[in-house]
C-alpha cells in the first residue's frame, strides 16, 4: 500500500475520532496527517515524512489548539428563549403578590408574582422582570 493512502487513513480515523470526543487535539493531528500524505504523495522518504508530521504536529497543537480553543469556550452573546427576558422592563396588568398577578413583557402576558414575597405591587406600575421560572415572570418595582 502507498505511503501517502496510509497517512490518508490515518487522517481519516484521527478526524472520526475528534467527532467523537470533541477535544481539538486529534483534530490538530489529523491536519498534519493530512499534511503528511501530501508530502509523501510527493515522494518523500518515510523518515522525512514523520518529521513532517512531528513538526505540523506540534505547531498546531502549541499554537492552533489554543486559538479554536479559545473560540469553543466563549460565553454565549446572545440570550434566546425566557432568558432573553431577564432584565426587560414589565407593565403590570393585574396587581402582582404572593397569591399572583399579570405583566405584559414585549406584549405578550405573562402570570406574575413579585421577587419579593412580602411586596404587592399595584396595577399600572413598571417593573423589571428579575426571573422567569416556567411560565411565571418573578418581577421587581423600578425606583
Amino acid at each position: 500500500m502507498d505511503p501517502w493512502l496510509i497517512w490518508l487513513i490515518v487522517a481519516a480515523v484521527l478526524a472520526l475520532a475528534e467527532i467523537l470526543t470533541l477535544t481539538a487535539a486529534l483534530g490538530m493531528l489529523s491536519a498534519a496527517a493530512l499534511v503528511t500524505a501530501g508530502t509523501a504523495a510527493l515522494g518523500l522518504p518515510p523518515p522525512l515524512q514523520f518529521l513532517v508530521f512531528a513538526a505540523v504536529a506540534t505547531v498546531t497543537l502549541l499554537f492552533v489548539r489554543p486559538v479554536a480553543l479559545r473560540h469553543l469556550n466563549r460565553p454565549q452573546v446572545a440570550r434566546f428563549g425566557v432568558d432573553a427576558l431577564v432584565g426587560k422592563a414589565a407593565y403590570v396588568v393585574s396587581e402582582v403578590s404572593a397569591a399572583g398577578g399579570r405583566v405584559r413583557i414585549d406584549g405578550e402576558e405573562w402570570t406574575a408574582r413579585p421577587y419579593d414575597e412580602t411586596l404587592v405591587i399595584p396595577r399600572g406600575e413598571t417593573v423589571d422582570v428579575m426571573k422567569i421560572s416556567g411560565a411565571t415572570a418573578f418581577v421587581y418595582p423600578r425606583g
